[in-house]
């Protein structure tokens, strides 16, 4: 992210450990992964997805991380999660802007929980407005042009 403070990154952890993680307990193996970032761009109606890649052995704290044109993850992922760097790829320009965990980033995430996990939209928009976090419900990834 470059010029702003991403200033809902807390939040938005502490929703998914207690509302998103309970909801899924499946995970992707790496070598499994690839296919679903492609699989997901391609229903998406996306050209050119970011490729998997290992995550570095010294990320001590990093669980895992993304951007347009990359997504690194461990030898093993929560599905949620996978979405969630997913709709970073997303929110992401080549040029490394980003919206962080802001209402873009939010809107597309939200949207991937519903289509690929089958969470229930209502409810998680309404758990996200009880928590304060801002989300832009019809948002786009940001590299298409409207």
């Amino acid at each position: 992210m470059t010029g702003k403070r991403d200033w809902q990154r807390t939040r938005v952890y502490a929703w998914e450990n207690r509302v998103v993680a309970p909801r899924d307990t499946t995970f992707v193996e790496y070598r499994a992964a690839q296919a679903m970032v492609d699989a997901i761009w391609s229903d998406m109606d996306l050209l050119y997805p970011p490729a998997v890649e290992p995550l570095a052995r010294q990320a001590s704290t990093t669980v895992a991380s993304a951007d347009r044109l990359s997504i690194f993850l461990p030898a093993r992922t929560p599905s949620w999660l996978l979405l969630h760097e997913i709709a970073h790829a997303m929110t992401s320009d080549a040029d490394g802007s980003s919206d962080g965990h802001g209402e873009v980033f939010m809107g597309l995430y939200l949207q991937l929980l519903v289509r690929y996990l089958r969470l229930d939209h209502s409810k998680l928009l309404a758990s996200l407005q009880d928590e304060g976090i801002a989300i832009a419900v019809d948002a786009r990834p940001v590299f298409i042009n409207a």
